[in-house]
């Protein structure tokens, strides 16, 4: 009798076992560290209550985000904008889509010599990204601000060639992106995308001079394996980043420098 009872209970625990196990699946979140990594750390905590639990894995280069992402070795991403993800499809063949839209962290115009766009002078100096998607972002947000005119019809693609007008005669000097907080010693404007402006200590709310709006086409977003997409956990996972206690934990870090996109 104790025996048939014991099978009984070891059978019952393996069974709750297996239950919890297909409740709480493990996914593996490629990030980049900074504000994405403080971001994910919430939407862990807002998962493990939906049974989905997360293990997030920083990388220090979004090339190798993408690409592990499209050969299995992380099941998800968050830190790139659309612009960017297309630019790896194209030259990399990842095969990886988006899920959701997430946030946007504002590019700015940023100055260590000048408080206004109006007193810079003839022949500035502007340091702005090198790569591609990001550099053709940086040309937009300089003909908003006046300083070029571009060919019609251009997003991300914008390249330097794609100038049209420079009636300032302003040089760019194009940097790789962790190197343009640094150059604001040495030039007269960089533009800077949030997540290296954050990084080191600017603020576009506070220190840009020209921030790009909540219009912009560089929102971020989820991105998953293209097979994958339709599985029950990215449902859950887009859920956990879209909600409430996210979101107000954007407004309490980030003080409007990183910006919800639902």
């Amino acid at each position: 009798m104790r025996l048939s009872l014991l099978k009984s209970t070891i059978t019952i625990i393996g069974f709750c076992a297996c239950m919890s196990a297909i409740a709480q699946p493990l996914i593996r979140l490629g990030v980049t560290s900074g504000p994405h990594a403080q971001i994910a750390e919430v939407v862990a905590e807002v998962a493990k209550t939906k049974g989905l639990d997360i293990q997030l894995v920083e990388f220090s280069d979004g090339v190798l985000i993408n690409e592990a992402t499209s050969n299995g070795d992380i099941d998800a991403n968050a830190f790139q904008h659309t612009p960017y993800l297309n630019q790896h499809i194209k030259d990399r063949g990842v095969r990886v889509v988006s899920a959701a839209r997430t946030v946007l962290l504002p590019s700015a115009i940023y100055s260590h010599k000048y408080n206004d766009l109006s007193d810079v002078p003839n022949g500035a100096l502007i340091s702005i990204p090198n790569d591609p998607s990001n550099a053709g972002r940086t040309l937009k947000i300089l003909e908003q601000a006046g300083f070029i005119t571009l060919k019609e019809g251009l997003g991300f693609e914008a390249t330097e060639l794609d100038i049209l007008k420079n009636p300032k005669g302003v040089k760019i000097l194009s940097l790789d992106p962790a190197q343009l907080p640094r150059s604001l010693a040495d030039v007269d404007l960089s533009v800077i995308n949030s997540y290296i402006a954050l990084n080191a200590n600017l603020l576009p709310s506070r220190d840009g001079l020209l921030v790009e709006d909540e219009l912009s086409d560089y929102f971020c977003l989820i991105g998953v394996h293209e097979d994958r997409q339709h599985e029950p956990w990215v449902h859950t996972l887009v859920e956990s980043y879209r909600s409430p206690e996210v979101k107000q934990f954007l407004t309490d870090t980030f003080d409007g420098n990183v910006i919800a996109g639902w």
